[in-house]
């Protein structure tokens, strides 16, 4: 508004310099003529940035509210979707780390029982610090599963609720969009957990057969020590 009150007062004063001119004497009729000249130039400039000036306007004039309702409904969609992308890879990864850590860990306990009563008291203890540390592994990878999975559970809910929003706005393509990756992001968390509990399931098996085996040694342990005991402190007096 401010533009066209300054080019409507420039016009005016460039009219008034036009019958200023005109009203001059004959003889300068050349730089009158230089000056008509420079006169129509610049009434043909402003008219010119004035209509530039007027274009936005029109243009922000066609953009209805739904319009901008759909735009900001797809821009939603598209950043939780982004956000699903991210928490789905490090839980993921997460829990691949975890698989690793738990296979690792039954690996060592399998040695270890393969090995009983074949080891050193030196060796034995060295390897039952291996154990612990791994178990110490274990344990903080399962919490970093836990809290990815919180953040993940979070993100599918915002693009469960993104999508719905972006339906009722009119972007459809935009909700469907985002529907699809949450299903995709499902399949893909819910195969990497399938692994993550058949680890589980060999680590408690591995428990059970550890208890059994070290039952088991500890049994023939007390039954060689009471062979060993000599026949005279078996006897009563």
């Amino acid at each position: 508004m401010a533009t066209l009150k300054r080019g409507a007062a420039y016009l005016s004063y460039l009219r008034s310099s036009a019958r200023v001119l005109f009203s001059c004497k004959k003889p300068a009729v050349h730089r009158l003529g230089k000056w008509t000249n420079v006169l129509y130039t610049s009434i043909a400039s402003l008219t010119a940035g004035s209509a530039l000036c007027a274009v936005p306007f029109k243009q922000v004039d066609t953009l209805s509210h739904d319009s901008l309702i759909r735009r900001a409904a797809s821009l939603v969609t598209d950043s939780s979707s982004t956000f699903l992308s991210q928490t789905t890879l490090a839980l993921i990864d997460a829990i691949t780390e975890y698989s690793k850590a738990v296979h690792t860990l039954i690996a060592l306990q399998r040695r270890y029982l393969t090995s009983l009563g074949k080891l050193s008291p030196a060796e034995e203890d060295s390897i039952w610090q291996v154990i612990l540390g791994q178990r110490a592994e274990v344990n903080d990878r399962h919490d970093e599963c836990k809290r990815f999975e919180s953040t993940w559970v979070s993100a599918v809910k915002m693009c469960e609720t993104a999508a719905e929003a972006a339906y009722t706005s009119g972007a459809e393509h935009a909700s469907i969009t985002v529907r699809t990756n949450v299903q995709v992001a499902l399949s893909q968390v819910e195969e990497a957990q399938k692994l993550s509990a058949d680890a589980d399931k060999k680590l408690a098996e591995t428990k059970v057969m550890e208890i059994e085996r070290v039952a088991k040694y500890a049994a023939a342990q007390n039954n060689h020590d009471e062979e060993e005991v000599p026949e005279a402190y078996l006897r009563e007096d």
